[in-house]
């Protein structure tokens, strides 16, 4: 099973968080030509298995598998290893397809690669080549592209997320461990998550959902009751190694904004402060004398980066408090733009909603006093210290 890297954090995290995307790096390359021809034959297609696993009062979820489910493909990477398998979906009639990054790239040699080659199959069983137009490891996304000469593409819509509500039902559609067109349903569980990407930087923003997600379902779509893509699914936190009923999808305003910079440059850049903070609150801010009740306590400023340079300053001593452990002593980041720092991902949210070489201009109680600072951002690097 493939994972995405591992992500600097300020508290140790008791569960594992594993990449849904299938993986056997001891098979070989299979089935390339010889699948495509396959399904050239005249014979009809199979209809396709349909496993409905939870349903939810006033959402038909068999609208929205056939609404969807012929714009959903199983992806085959095969690398100089083995080989993958993943899921994704098709984007336009152009034949662009998104799914996750770690389904088309490796980095067990130390270094991320592209997959050799990749092959698309569609619900009509045709399989085809496809190229990698680019892929971002920051928010685990990739952009492929197939010849779309004969093929019946059909695309899926793309949703808002922001619209999204705890509660609210969704489906996934992939082919988990294998079993293409697979449905499962489930609900919203929370927003707003932060997730693993493939980078020491985290994806701000994640959809949290109980419906089943498992090896195989990434890049997937999650959609909601009307077949709108929401997010595509991207791992499952477990003690397991099975699905236990967490599962996250990177938000599809996040893949919006990648797949925009992928198509252009075949790569994304994203803005970057150089810090490590911790989210304020009521009782922690009284305890440090501190006079707010919100803000993102920087425990850590990195050497050099625009925060750095803008005068920023992180913590300096630890303190234990409330079964936790913080950096204080710092600078707390009270508004950017404007915008209230006040959830745990508010901050990264808020930057990356910006490009590198932008200016910001935030609000920062430094030695319990209100000061207006102006920021560069700066371009984020791959490995990070921080942040």
């Amino acid at each position: 099973m493939r994972r995405p890297s591992a992500l600097a954090a300020l508290l140790l995290c008791l569960a594992l968080l594993i990449g849904c995307g299938g993986s056997d790096k001891s098979t070989s390359e299979t089935g390339g030509d010889g699948a495509a021809a396959a399904a050239s034959e005249s014979e009809p297609a199979p209809a396709p298995q349909v496993a409905v696993e939870t349903s939810s009062p006033g959402f038909d979820a068999t609208r929205v598998y056939e609404e969807a489910s012929p714009g959903v493909v199983t992806i085959r990477s095969v690398f100089d290893a083995g080989a993958a398998e993943g899921s994704g979906f098709v984007l336009d009639k152009e034949g662009e397809i998104v799914t996750n990054a770690h389904v088309v790239t490796d980095e067990s040699s130390g270094e991320r690669k592209e997959a050799k080659n990749v092959y698309i199959e569609f619900p009509d069983r045709n399989v085809v080549p496809a190229s990698i137009v680019g892929f971002d490891p920051f928010v685990d996304v990739a952009l492929l592209k197939v010849a779309p000469h004969g093929l019946p593409l059909h695309p899926l819509e793309l949703g808002d997320d922001h619209e999204l509500r705890v509660g609210q039902p969704v489906a996934a559609i992939g082919s988990p461990f294998g079993e293409q067109q697979s449905l499962s349903v489930g609900v919203v569980s929370a927003t707003d998550r932060s997730v693993k990407s493939l980078t020491r930087f985290e994806i701000a923003g994640a959809i949290q959902t109980d419906a089943s997600i498992n090896p195989g379902n990434s890049g997937g779509p999650l959609l909601d009751a009307g077949a709108r893509v929401m997010g595509i699914n991207q791992q499952i936190e477990t003690n397991s190694g099975a699905n236990d009923g967490v599962g996250f999808a990177v938000p599809i305003s996040a893949i919006k904004r990648s797949i925009a910079q992928l198509r252009e440059n075949g790569s994304a850049e994203y803005a970057y402060m150089g810090v490590s903070t911790q989210a304020l609150y009521p009782q922690l801010a009284r305890k440090l004398g501190l006079d707010t009740t919100y803000g993102g306590l920087l425990s850590e400023v990195v050497p050099g980066g625009p925060a750095e340079k803008a005068g920023l300053e992180g913590g300096d001593e630890e303190l234990a408090f409330q079964a936790a452990k913080y950096r204080v002593g710092g600078d707390v980041i009270l508004t950017v733009d404007g915008q209230k720092i006040v959830e745990e991902n508010d901050l990264a949210r808020t930057i990356a909603a910006h490009r590198p070489g932008e200016k910001v201009k935030l609000t920062v109680l430094h030695d319990n006093k209100r000061e207006s600072v102006e920021l560069t951002l700066g371009k984020r690097p791959d490995t990070p210290s921080s942040g």
